[in-house]
């Protein structure tokens, strides 16, 4: 049994993770979040409190995590502000969790010998054209585009740099867009899943035909836990689920599914700076670890996600109204 220090684990991506790990293995969590509007409570609620702890906490606030670490045999590094459109808005906080927050548990990890393993974006790499049939790999050169893809790519290089140059035992893993259950209203998937069950009109920025590469949040849970493993110390590995879909394509999926036409959204002004393209290679990881994901069907994977939204609108409904005012007032 390890004892897993998660930050950021009380996010989307990151409580997916907890759970998986306390369903299958005999792991204990302690999740240290700042518990900003991103980070949910009740995403936690039900777990063996005999094997998980929560605190409440800064990543960046030197004494704590170096407490923390000194307790713990590994840490996943979830933490991270996130969302394109709030950093396009105020990119300081990004600066401050993504880089400063990286280097404080890089520091700690180094201090007490830890196992790291650092959560990344597909997004670092910047964007493909929609007609190239390339899609990224873990040699792809960085091409950030966003204040929030920037400092994700330098959280990523920092972790190069502190292996190199330190002999921190840290790891990467750059994944494609996730969905799946406790996913915040204001990211795309949920946001158009709980319009639609409000009686609203999905949104979709310019034409709908930028596309993700999408993997459900378990699937990517279970890939983490196999390159925490089994990945080699230094190593750089690519997530993702063979997901490729156009946002047009997705929205009409989500409508279908909930019994309305396929063209009943609305189209708003692009976002500045979207990207057109996200494409996954994950052929390293799939070889050399023996990953595969369990949803390989994304419209299977959006059906699961979209029921439990349905099933959860106490989790969702308080944060709905604040994100869709906000949206409102960018016109979006």
């Amino acid at each position: 049994m390890a004892r897993l220090l998660v930050t950021g684990g009380a996010g989307f991506i990151g409580s997916n993770f907890v759970h998986h790990v306390l369903e299958n293995t005999d792991h204990s969590v302690t999740v240290l979040d700042k518990m900003t509007y991103a980070g949910n409570r009740a995403s936690l609620d039900g777990l063996d409190e005999s094997r998980f702890e929560l605190v409440v906490g800064d990543i960046t606030d030197a004494p704590l995590v170096d407490s923390l670490f000194e307790k713990h045999d590994s840490v996943v590094h979830y933490a991270a502000e996130s969302h394109n459109d709030n950093s396009l808005n105020d990119p300081r906080p990004f600066l401050d969790t993504n880089i400063i927050g990286t280097y404080t548990l890089l520091e700690a990890a180094r201090k007490h010998d830890r196992r790291l393993h650092h959560i990344s974006t597909d997004e670092v790499y910047g964007d493909l054209e929609l007609d190239d049939p390339e899609r990224f790999t873990e040699n792809t050169p960085y091409n950030p585009s966003s204040p929030y893809s920037s400092t994700k790519a330098g959280s990523d290089l920092l972790v190069r740099a502190w292996v190199r140059s330190f002999g921190v035992q840290a790891t990467i893993t750059n994944c494609s867009n996730n969905y799946g259950p406790y996913q915040h209203v204001e990211k795309f998937i949920p946001r158009q899943i709980t319009n639609v069950l409000r009686g609203e009109r999905p949104k979709l920025y310019g034409s709908g035909e930028n596309v993700r590469d999408w993997i459900h949040a378990d699937d990517h849970s279970s890939a983490v836990l196999a390159v925490l493993d089994k990945g080699v110390i230094g190593e750089t590995y690519l997530i993702g689920a063979d997901g490729e879909k156009n946002n047009k394509e997705v929205v009409e999926l989500i409508l279908t599914n909930l019994g309305q036409p396929a063209d009943a959204y609305d189209l708003v002004t692009d976002r500045p700076g979207h990207d057109l393209r996200y494409a996954i290679d994950s052929t390293k990881l799939r070889t050399e670890l023996g990953w595969a994901p369990r949803y390989s069907d994304f419209e299977a994977g959006l059906a699961a996600t979209i029921e439990w939204y349905r099933d959860n609108e106490a989790w969702w409904a308080p944060s709905k109204d604040a994100t869709e005012a906000f949206y409102a007032s960018k016109g979006q």
